[in-house]
């Protein structure tokens, strides 16, 4: 049976362009936590090691994990949509060190042996997955000591929990729908911190210097053992 998630991504992946060839500092691969091109933390918040394990929640079209093989590590990435990793092999071919599977977070979660050392998602799967369900599989997956760390939009003042979101299919079709998990970032914070995590911290960040637009929420913690 078809997932309606995947439909729903695959519907989306149609407008989204392509990653640029280079950023604003001429890197060709590199990682963005935020919706704003070359803004926001960098990859170093993960910790990781050349030849660490590390999981990426909804990968999209791949430059994040493609940044991470190319720095060392072994870098996998996940994602509902075919025509997003369709994206990622075409933009990202004989990446040494990164692999791609279509599955859904909680079913690769739970059918993996492996312990990463750090797992991330960037408005990915820890945006659309109950986190009820999701966060004891994160820490089952990481190492002791290993960051799970994600970004999303934060919530609309007053909208929190399980909300929906739309995604538009064409003028003939009725808009797909996908549910999002939205809190205040001290909610977060508290959420990980039930879930076995330490370490937390959990903030928007302001957007760009001369932007009225929307920050990022960005939440980190520690698998604590």
């Amino acid at each position: 049976m078809t997932d309606a998630r995947s439909t729903a991504w695959d519907t989306y992946s149609q407008s989204k362009p392509q990653r640029r060839k280079t950023n604003a500092k001429g890197e060709t691969t590199w990682f963005n936590w935020t919706q704003y091109p070359d803004h926001g933390p960098r990859a170093d918040v993960l910790n990781l090691n050349p030849g660490d394990r590390v999981l990426d929640l909804g990968c999209g079209s791949g430059g994040n994990a493609a940044h991470l093989a190319t720095l060392g590590m072994k870098s996998v990435g996940i994602d509902l949509s075919a025509k997003q990793l369709d994206k990622a092999r075409e933009r990202w071919p004989g990446v040494d060190g990164m692999e791609l599977h279509q599955a859904d977070a909680l079913t690769y979660l739970g059918d993996t042996f492996t312990i990463f050392d750090a797992v991330y998602s960037v408005f990915g799967a820890a945006w659309f997955t109950d986190p009820g369900l999701l966060l004891p599989m994160v820490h089952a997956n990481l190492k002791p000591g290993g960051v799970f760390a994600f970004s999303q939009r934060p919530p609309v003042e007053g909208c929190y929990g399980c909300q929906a979101s739309y995604i538009p299919r064409g003028p003939e079709e009725d808009p797909a729908v996908v549910k999002r998990w939205d809190y205040e970032p001290d909610v977060w914070a508290l959420i990980l911190k039930e879930h076995g995590f330490v370490d937390v911290s959990a903030s928007v960040l302001a957007p760009p210097a001369g932007s009225r637009r929307t920050g990022t929420l960005f939440v980190r913690g520690v698998q604590g053992g």
